[in-house]
């Protein structure tokens, strides 16, 4: 009996072994499977994990992690970290990831700390940020405000190809320059651009050459429309800094008062003709109602004529009028009739309104 019992517990123990035996080697290629997984996400850290120890730019693995985490290029971070270390400048990685984050890019805000370090200029990395996220290039205006930048006035995509302006005795002028420019960097952010500048610029120039009294003393002196146009201060408020402008080319264009003399003589010319023939259709107007009226007055005459004979023949009818009467008017008329035919004939002849007889 106790031999059974012994065989039997033997066996349990036999199958519980080969259990946990199982169980163990499950245990193992679990865990030999997660190392491998956890190793392939962390062999795409190695390479960067080490350039950022020896280049001692402080970024830990876990900072790695994390960038993955919240989808920031960690070789974007670290290139621009060992970038700001090597230059021995102060910008630290969260920084970096939250002007990636905004949109923004690092490599090019560093590379212009790093150009303004060099020349001397002050800017730090909030600004040079700043800049970048408003859209502008941050390291042209660093090297805008290390090399100053010409600008020329008009912009050539305007399509003019002069500023034209008029003087005082109606000569038009033809202009150019060139305006030199250097970025300022305190007021890249909100201030005007090249656009404004050229602006301001041209409008200086229109009002020089318009207060001048002749044409000729601004091409005696052409560095006057620029010294007049510097005492404006067009750069108030805008992200550059004018240095200098200088007057490139000035030519001699159209004469405009002639020209607009000539046209205001036309014009006068045509509101007189327009009111000569207003005058001559009203004169007309008149010619015709003056013969409608004569012809008024010899209907009345003819009308008053008529009624002579009925005078008469009432006036014999009442005995107011003999038959001798009567006769001697007749002859009356006659003689009168007679007297006007001779008029007539003696009379010279008169000509004609074409010149003839």
């Amino acid at each position: 009996m106790f031999m059974g019992l012994s065989a039997t517990t033997g066996g349990l123990a036999a199958a519980n072994g080969e259990a946990w035996g199982t169980a163990g080697v499950f245990l193992v290629i679990v865990l030999v499977v997660a190392l491998l997984v956890i190793g392939l996400f962390l062999l795409q850290f190695i390479g960067l994990w080490i350039r950022s120890i020896a280049s001692r730019a402080g970024i830990g693995m876990i900072d790695l992690i994390g960038m993955r985490l919240r989808k920031v290029d960690a070789r974007v971070i670290v290139g621009t970290k060992i970038m700001n270390v090597q230059a021995g400048l102060e910008v630290s990685a969260r920084d970096l990831e939250s002007h990636y984050l905004a949109g923004g890019n690092p490599v090019k805000v560093v590379r212009a700390l790093i150009m303004a370090d060099r020349a001397n200029i002050e800017l730090d990395f909030k600004t040079a940020a700043a800049i970048d996220l408003a859209g502008r290039d941050v390291q042209e205006a660093v090297q805008t405000s290390v090399l100053p930048k010409v600008i020329d006035v008009p912009a050539p995509e305007s399509g003019k190809t002069t500023i034209d302006a008029v003087a005082k005795d109606g000569i038009q002028l033809k202009a150019k320059a060139r305006v030199t420019v250097r970025a300022n960097l305190g007021r890249l952010v909100g201030g005007a651009t090249e656009e404004t500048i050229i602006a301001r610029v041209g409008e200086g120039i229109v009002t020089t050459i318009g207060s001048a009294k002749s044409y000729k003393d601004v091409l005696e002196n052409p560095d006057s429309i620029s010294k007049r146009v510097l005492e404006k201060g067009l750069d108030a408020g805008s992200a550059f800094e004018i240095l200098s402008i200088d007057i490139a080319d000035v030519d001699v264009g159209d004469n405009i008062g002639a020209r607009l003399q000539a046209d205001q003589a036309e014009a006068n010319k045509r509101m007189f003709q327009a009111e000569a023939e207003q005058r001559r259709a009203a004169a007309a107007a008149r010619e015709q109602e003056m013969r409608a009226l004569i012809e008024e007055n010899r209907a009345k005459v003819v009308l008053a004529e008529a009624e002579i004979p009925l005078a008469i023949a009432e006036a014999f009818r009442r005995g107011n009028l003999g038959i001798m009467d009567y006769y001697r008017l007749r002859n009356l008329q006659a003689d009168t009739s007679m007297r006007d035919n001779i008029a007539r004939s003696t009379d010279p002849p008169k000509k004609s309104p074409e010149g003839g007889a």
